[in-house]
């Protein structure tokens, strides 16, 4: 049997294993001008592997680039375009100047917070700087909580505040509430009770509402009884 796992690697998958055995019976013509009309021949049935891909830009030179890699850089032919190099596709991919993570101290505010807190720490005091401060706060509770579903409370972001502005900022929970995730003041529990005796006064008034309706059809057939 002649498995794919003892024939030769393919260089190029996507064209199969038929593209690659005509370019091996390429390089193997001993007619340069032969093999440049075989040449051709390969490029238009690598061509009408992919027609969609024809109204790309190029498209007739990266098939070319592509058979040259196919047959390892090592085919001796006239290409209507400049002959690829090895090294071009061996060049390692350039560093991407990430920063470094210890940049960030809190990672879960992310890098946004931490570079307001900054530009808010250097503005002077007044209604700007206090409304933008209580933003940012709101903000980073918001966070706080999709990173940890469980509760938090306001002087563990006024401590993380304090951190990352190294102190030059400071809010303290007597003072200042933050309006996120505060289940515990009494609102919650006021609009659920007055939801609740809303839902009851909805079901009472529904069930005098059906109580009505049933009794329209009695108070019909008696007056039918008594016109009789």
């Amino acid at each position: 049997m002649d498995y794919n796992t003892q024939r030769n690697k393919l260089a190029l998958p996507e064209y199969g294993r038929h593209i690659q055995r005509m370019v091996e019976y390429l390089r193997t013509i001993p007619d340069r001008k032969k093999r440049n009309e075989q040449a051709h021949a390969v490029i238009g049935v690598m061509g009408s592997l992919f027609p969609y891909l024809r109204d790309i830009n190029d498209f007739k030179h990266k098939l070319w680039d592509h058979l040259f890699i196919i047959a390892d850089f090592d085919l001796d032919i006239d290409s209507p375009y400049p002959r690829p190099e090895p090294i071009t596709f061996e060049e390692k991919p350039r560093r991407v100047p990430y920063t470094s993570p210890d940049t960030i101290k809190l990672k879960h505010y992310g890098r946004g917070v931490q570079d307001m807190l900054e530009s808010i720490a250097e503005l002077p005091n007044g209604e700007k700087r206090s409304y933008s401060i209580m933003a940012v706060a709101n903000h980073m509770k918001k966070a706080y909580l999709a990173w940890n579903k469980e509760s938090v409370s306001d002087d563990m972001i006024y401590k993380d505040i304090e951190r990352l502005t190294k102190g030059r900022v400071i809010m303290s929970s007597d003072t200042t509430r933050l309006s996120v995730g505060n289940y515990g003041n009494g609102n919650g529990n006021s609009n659920g009770n007055s939801s609740s005796s809303n839902s009851g006064s909805n079901s009472n008034s529904s069930n005098s509402n059906g109580q009505s309706r049933q009794k329209r059809p009695l108070l019909q057939q008696r007056r039918r009884i008594t016109n009789k």
